[in-house]
């Protein structure tokens, strides 16, 4: 009986200490940031911003604009099976030189054809795109824009920015441009124009952070950043320069003393002087590189 009693706790015993011994370590709980950055890119990240409580604080309600006399014209084309539409302006000669131009996340409103517009009359023989990004809706307050900007799932959105490539044309030399949310997209849309990309400006977009994707990025970038931009940090900026410039890519930042969406006249925020020298620093290089 001694012996068996015996047995039974050398056997617990030497289970206890094997648990222990093979016990494996509990794994830490990710951030917030670290799981977004798992299980969202980049382009999901941009549509994720509105959902954060201070970006929409960022934007006042634009004030009314209403482009007179428009060149322009409202065009289909298909999207992934569907039908999408942009404002198109084109060249009075002909030209395989495209310019998509991206909304802000208020829509592809008149303030956003009227941008289509000045960049027709300074460029010249260029045809300009710029796409509805959001299906037809605008917004005038920032809690419409916000929910619009949540609904706008990226697989639409590149399903759009893939249609309006196809309207282009496999011949065409791809330019893009784009604010605030649009100056994310235009990041993405060269992405996706690959070989037929040629030239990419940013306003204060959500830059991409994925390495193996900005690798394929095949022309010239240039940004434009604000130094107290709450939802854009300098920080993020810094780090998407950095990343650039190890891949050899060849990238301008410039940074303004200014806030997040500087460069739109109805933003309480609105720097007059940023405006105008990033205005003609983007007309500079689109046109070094047609």
């Amino acid at each position: 009986m001694k012996k068996l009693l015996f047995i039974v706790v050398a056997a617990f015993g030497t289970a206890t200490l094997l648990s222990y011994t093979f016990k494996l370590a509990e794994p830490a709980f990710l951030s917030r940031e670290a799981y977004i950055a798992c299980y969202h890119q980049t382009k999901d990240q941009i549509q994720l911003d509105a959902a954060k409580p201070g970006f929409a604080a960022l934007h006042m309600a634009p004030a009314y604009y209403k482009l007179e006399n428009p060149t322009g014209s409202t065009v289909t084309f298909k999207a992934d099976g569907g039908d999408a539409q942009g404002y198109f302006i084109k060249s009075k000669t002909k030209s395989n030189k495209w310019l998509f131009v991206i909304q802000e996340w208020w829509g592809l409103n008149d303030n956003i054809k009227k941008e289509a517009e000045t960049f027709a009359q300074e460029l010249g023989d260029v045809n300009i795109l710029a796409l509805d990004m959001y299906d037809g809706k605008v917004a005038s307050t920032p809690d419409s824009a916000g929910a619009y900007m949540r609904s706008a799932k990226s697989e639409r959105l590149e399903a759009i920015v893939k249609g309006g490539l196809a309207y282009a044309g496999t011949d065409a030399k791809i330019y893009t441009v784009g604010w605030c949310f649009g100056g994310g997209w235009s990041l993405q849309t060269t992405l996706l124009a690959g070989k037929q990309a040629s030239g990419c400006v940013m306003y204060y977009g959500r830059p991409e952070t994925n390495v193996e994707r900005l690798k394929t990025i095949n022309c010239d970038v240039i940004g434009f950043f604000a130094n107290n931009d709450r939802g854009i940090s300098p920080v993020k900026v810094n780090e998407f320069e950095a990343t650039m410039k190890s891949l050899g890519k060849n990238i301008a930042i410039n940074r303004y003393d200014a806030g997040h969406g500087f460069a739109n006249p109805s933003n309480p925020v609105y720097d007059k002087a940023a405006t105008e020298d990033a205005h003609t620093k983007t007309i500079a290089f689109l046109k070094a590189h047609m």
